[in-house]
């Protein structure tokens, strides 16, 4: 029994790691063995080294949150406020918890007269009660002001790194001599690093404020983790990090956004949203197909040829690509209205991220009320819109 199990095991570690899939053909395990110059090739066993530091990453972060962000978010005026707590009620809380966070008019009026209370007062119930699971702007400007450092750090030393890198002026480079091509210190640290972010990224998910899109998030972090150790595996490694760079020039601008709308500098949101609409259009619908994805399709494929792992990258890539262009369009359509409107809309923030935001008490009291609030902040995965909230 344990011959026989050890054989099927020894059978699917043999499939798993197939040279005939992972390496370009008359390539074998062995002639990538040998020490190369600087890191040696790449190994799958260097993947290991990602989890404790994916651990000192996510401790890291703790204390620039606890000792960095949160003074910072004090000093631009966000207070360490609790929400209020809604009027206890038992029959509401199961409404709330069983059925239905947003009650229509029909279930209010039934609930009205079950209470013998107002459907104004019941209507403010709910919306207490929405605030109270509602994460405080603190926390929300701590996690972005943690993410905000990260990129911009790791944007500038892929740069830095990247710009004596001959791969980065000449993307056929990627492919000279492949895989023959053994790891420099510099970008071995710039893989291993990117990998143990989003590996925090996936441990800290069941940590941070929990969100509509946790799965949707849960599963681009697990693909965007797959894609960084596949190449890596595949030593596509110069090209990976040309994916990686292009991809963190948006992020940190994303996330000054947040930032800058959590603290309300409404026009340096509004600002920093249409730099990063710009930078993001450019590089994922120009740059990303023009010049990655020609590499990677044509240049390869003239230099070594395909085989089974290379259509799989390609395919991966391409996949990356249709979602460049389907953010590309949300992003695109909610700053036009921002601009033509001067307001988004509620179902608009959640074309981009559903998020478990909402409007804050006295936004919510104003809109009832039919006032405005000058300092109100709309805004669509930390994107502003406009001068306030459509009333619900």
């Amino acid at each position: 029994m344990a011959s026989a199990t050890a054989g099927a095991l020894g059978l699917l570690w043999g499939w798993l790691w197939s040279e005939r899939f992972w390496l370009p053909q008359n390539v074998s395990w062995a002639d990538l063995e040998g020490p190369g110059d600087g890191y040696g090739y790449p190994r799958a066993r260097h993947i290991l080294s990602v989890f404790p530091l994916a651990a000192g990453v996510f401790s890291v972060r703790l204390l620039f949150e606890r000792f960095i962000a949160k003074p910072c978010a004090l000093h631009v005026g966000i207070e360490d406020s609790i929400p209020r707590l809604a009027q206890s009620n038992a029959i509401l809380e199961e409404v709330f918890l069983s059925i239905t966070k947003y009650p229509d008019e029909k279930r209010l009026e039934g609930l009205s007269k079950q209470l013998d209370w107002d459907v104004r007062k019941i209507q403010y119930w709910f919306r207490r009660r929405r605030n109270q699971d509602k994460p405080p702007t603190l926390t929300k400007f701590c996690e972005s002001m943690w993410r905000f450092t990260f990129y911009l750090c790791v944007f500038c030393y892929g740069i830095r790194f990247l710009w004596s890198s001959p791969w980065f002026w000449d993307t056929r480079q990627c492919w000279h001599s492949y895989p023959y091509q053994p790891l420099t210190r510099e970008l071995y640290y710039y893989y291993i690093m990117e990998l143990a972010f989003y590996w925090s990224l996936m441990f800290s998910q069941f940590t941070d404020i929990k969100r509509k899109d946790f799965l949707i998030m849960f599963v681009h972090h697990l693909a965007t983790i797959g894609l960084i150790t596949f190449s890596y595996i595949n030593n596509m490694v110069r090209v990976g990090t040309l994916v990686l760079c292009l991809h963190d020039a948006s992020d940190f601008l994303l996330e000054a956004a947040k930032l800058a709308n959590y603290a309300k500098y409404q026009r340096l949101c509004d600002t920093l949203f249409v730099i990063f609409s710009a930078v993001f259009m450019v590089t994922r619908l120009g740059i990303y197909p023009f010049w990655i994805l020609n590499t990677t399709l044509f240049e390869s494929w003239e230099m070594i040829g395909p085989y089974p792992s290379w259509w799989l990258f390609n395919g991966l890539l391409l996949i990356l690509q249709v979602l460049h262009v389907i953010w590309s369009y949300l992003i695109a359509r909610i700053a036009f209205k921002a601009l033509i409107r001067g307001k988004v809309s509620k179902d608009d923030r959640s074309d981009v991220e559903s998020s478990s935001e909402e409007e804050d008490e006295n936004t919510c009291t104003k809109s009832l009320s039919g006032s405005s609030s000058s300092n109100g902040a709309n805004y669509v995965n930390g994107h502003v819109g406009g001068s306030y909230w459509a009333g619900e």
